[in-house]
């Protein structure tokens, strides 16, 4: 069972104890387990919706030289923009940017995840919520094409 804990955490950054009680809850089967997981990180986003995503972080992106993205995160601390999941958080949205060209934040958190079309941009921002324990909201952004 620990195997499949430590392998489950690898694949979901969800804690020891969150990664154990979801494989005891899906019976052992690691998928349904990634789905309980999945279920309870979007329920704590839910939950630290509410709170204020003061500390800013900037991410630019560059496509070929021909389409530049800067795009600005948010998160309750100056401590979670510098994670490592925050931070490759930002650059995939950046990069989904600059390939899908959203009109607005709105429409960005509405379309599906150029990398993974099951998920949208809002559930991907949501499960980072889940797994790092603070509110992440999309500032602005703005792209340019040469």
């Amino acid at each position: 069972m620990s195997q499949d804990i430590q392998k489950l955490r690898e694949e979901t950054g969800a804690g020891v104890m969150d990664c154990k009680r979801a494989l005891e809850e899906a019976g052992g089967d690691i998928e349904k387990a990634k789905e309980v997981i999945k279920a309870q990180g979007l329920a704590k986003a839910e939950k630290k919706g509410e709170r204020n995503a003061g500390a800013g972080y900037l991410e630019a992106y560059i496509h070929q030289g021909r389409v530049g993205v800067l795009l600005k995160m948010n998160a309750e601390t100056d401590f979670v923009t510098k994670n490592e999941k925050f931070q490759e958080l930002s650059r995939n949205i950046a990069m989904h940017i600059a390939a899908m060209n959203p009109a607005s934040v709105e429409e960005l958190l509405a379309q599906p995840y150029v990398r993974d079309e099951s998920t949208t941009i809002e559930e991907q921002i949501k499960q980072v919520i889940g797994t790092i324990g603070e509110n992440i909201t999309v500032g602005e952004f703005t792209r340019y094409e040469a």
